[in-house]
């Protein structure tokens, strides 16, 4: 479960779920190297999706972990890379895009009070440009947008641009997600 407290946008997440593999795969008509498949680990996760023939969760899939957070999206080499969505079982969410786990690039966190960040992430960190909306729909005053560097807010500056980026992707990563 996240915690809040001295960091309001405590966001350094990694999805990783390891376990011996023994899954039933159905071949892709289609594409002769996707497989698609289900597979419940031991520790209570369950993935539906996309899987290479290394047995390796690849493409696209949903996986959902013991505490009830539920990622949807891209998977490489086993984990979350590419667009996705990740929903907390506490109710805060991001979409946008992953590298290797980790939240990286432009997207949106959501915690579970309504207030949101929209801009750039780097290993599972908020830094780079972006804006902080509180859930009030304010962005304090004065307006908290600028550079933000280990999920700290460090200068003002404006970054219309990246912000508009971080709105593009989690839209996109939305959409993969509902299309599957």
């Amino acid at each position: 479960m996240p915690s809040y407290r001295n960091n309001p946008f405590n966001v350094q997440y990694f999805v990783y779920v390891e376990a011996v593999r023994t899954l039933t795969m159905a071949l892709d008509a289609e594409n002769k190297d996707a497989v698609y498949g289900s597979f419940k680990y031991s520790d209570g996760s369950e993935y539906i999706g996309e899987w290479d023939q290394n047995g390796q969760r690849h493409g696209v899939g949903q996986l959902t972990t013991p505490d009830g957070s539920v990622y949807s999206g891209q998977f490489k080499l086993g984990l979350c890379s590419g667009l996705g969505v990740l929903v907390f079982s506490d109710g805060a969410r991001y979409e946008g895009t992953f590298s290797e786990g980790w939240f990286h690039g432009p997207g949106a966190f959501w915690r579970s009070d309504g207030m949101r960040y929209e801009g750039e992430f780097r290993g599972g960190r908020i830094w780079g440009q972006g804006l902080v909306t509180f859930s009030d729909e304010s962005n304090g005053f004065p307006r908290h947008e600028g550079y933000f560097q280990d999920c700290r807010f460090m200068r003002r500056a404006k970054c219309g641009d990246a912000i508009q980026r971080a709105q593009k992707v989690a839209l996109m990563a939305r959409a993969l997600c509902d299309e599957h």
